[in-house]
């Protein structure tokens, strides 16, 4: 969420910039500003109502003592009148201070200067690009088919005991699997990143929190008799560890790691492009999350690509790195960096990471804090990443690198599977 004071202290700036999400924001700024001049007037009218009720307590209170209690009456009528109007003011403070937050809840975050324009994934900027794309052998399958004719992931029975986008793994399917989220979560420990197990729902005011919700309420799953939501991305419970906490600036930074099943509705979903593990309703992701001091906040960010990198290089997986324009920017991210795999079966490039720096539109919400060098309170930024989405790295491995002889396992993963070809 956007703080107040930077709205109204850089309206042309903020107006400027949602405008490369392909967002005219005139109106909401302009709203946003008059109801907080609302709320201050409100606000200093209940603050003078209430001095005036105070001073006028300790008068009656001065007037019984001294013996003057028909004066003392007197100004307790007026002391009634004042409360009644307190009370009026401090109903329409809380209706106009909650008309703004629901106002503020529904602008998206302001892109960084480095975010191009842009209306689609079309218009986003390919910044790096390596690895080999191998020539396969003839008769190359996607990856669909071979998990159905090595018999690794059954598609069918997932559908069967839930629905469709509910694969399951089996045998060398399942380890492998299993694999690649022990050696994601051994390369981020290793990289500093302090592991949690994590819920898999949360509530409410977590989802308000990360900013899932309102912006994404129809495409999470929602238990509605205990109000909990199935988390979409570790993100979530990961990122509200620290919602309503003032951490002390020597502990920055922070940064964790999680591993999670994921779900999400994925309403409108359909076509060739979401066949096998494309797209899925449940799926596993082993996430990245920091917490920094805003001036490091974009070095960190640089650190968390340049680890993703080291993951896919070690997978030896092609891959790119796109910097996300405005219009397929996330409704929370400031800057996102997403990763694609080259699915040399498919001929397509799978979006793998996103690796974000919300700067302290998460932190605004979550009310996250450090105690600056100045004894100050000082909203932090949040970063997270994927380290990474399990299906499509998983259906890059199994088209990438199939053989006429069978599916060979990255070398890097060998220690974890304990086999290095699926036949």
């Amino acid at each position: 969420m956007l703080q107040v004071p930077f709205i109204r202290e850089n309206k042309a700036l903020v107006i400027e910039r949602l405008a490369k999400r392909n967002i005219d924001a005139t109106q909401m700024v302009n709203n946003v500003i008059s109801f907080d001049e609302d709320r201050r007037r409100i606000q200093t009218e209940l603050d003078n109502t209430l001095a005036e009720s105070n001073a006028l307590s300790k008068e009656i209170g001065n007037l019984f003592k001294s013996g003057d209690p028909q004066k003392a009456n007197i100004l307790k009528e007026k002391a009634t009148q004042l409360r009644d109007v307190s009370k009026e003011l401090t109903e329409a403070l809380n209706n106009k201070s909650d008309a703004l937050n629901e106002l503020l809840y529904k602008i998206p975050n302001v892109p960084n200067e480095t975010v191009p324009s842009g209306n689609s994934d079309a218009d986003n900027q390919e910044i790096f690009k390596a690895g080999d794309i191998p020539v396969l052998h003839e008769g190359a399958l996607p990856h669909w088919e071979l998990a159905k004719k090595y018999d690794i992931i059954d598609f069918e029975l997932g559908n069967k005991i839930t629905g469709a986008g509910f694969p399951v793994y089996k045998g060398k399917g399942a380890r492998l699997q299993r694999a690649l989220i022990a050696y994601f979560l051994d390369k981020n420990t290793a990289a500093g990143y302090t592991e949690y197990q994590l819920p898999h729902l949360v509530n409410e005011a977590s989802g308000f929190g990360t900013g899932q919700l309102p912006d994404k309420e129809g495409q999470m799953y929602h238990v509605t008799e205990d109000n909990l939501y199935l988390i979409p991305t570790a993100e979530v419970p990961g990122t509200n560890i620290f919602r309503d906490v003032v951490l002390n600036e020597s502990e920055l930074p922070i940064g964790i790691t999680g591993y999670t099943p994921c779900f999400r509705r994925e309403a409108g979903s359909y076509g060739a492009h979401v066949r096998g593990l494309n797209r899925l309703h449940q799926f596993d992701k082993v996430e990245i999350l920091r917490v920094e001091h805003p001036s490091k906040s974009y070095d960190a960010l640089e650190g968390m690509v340049n680890h993703v990198k080291s993951i896919l290089q070690e997978l030896k997986l092609p891959y790119r790195i796109l910097r996300l324009c405005g219009g397929d920017l996330g409704f929370t991210s400031a800057l996102t960096y997403d990763f694609e795999v080259f699915s040399t079966a498919q001929d397509r490039w799978l979006e793998i990471s996103s690796v974000s720096n919300f700067e302290t539109f998460q932190a605004n919400r979550l009310k996250l804090r450090f105690k600056n060098s100045d004894g100050k309170n000082e909203l932090a930024h949040t970063l997270n990443g994927s380290s990474l989405a399990l299906p499509r790295v998983l259906a890059g491995i199994l088209e990438n690198y199939q053989t006429k002889d069978g599916i060979m396992v990255p070398e890097i993963l060998q220690p974890y599977t304990g086999f290095s070809i699926i036949d």
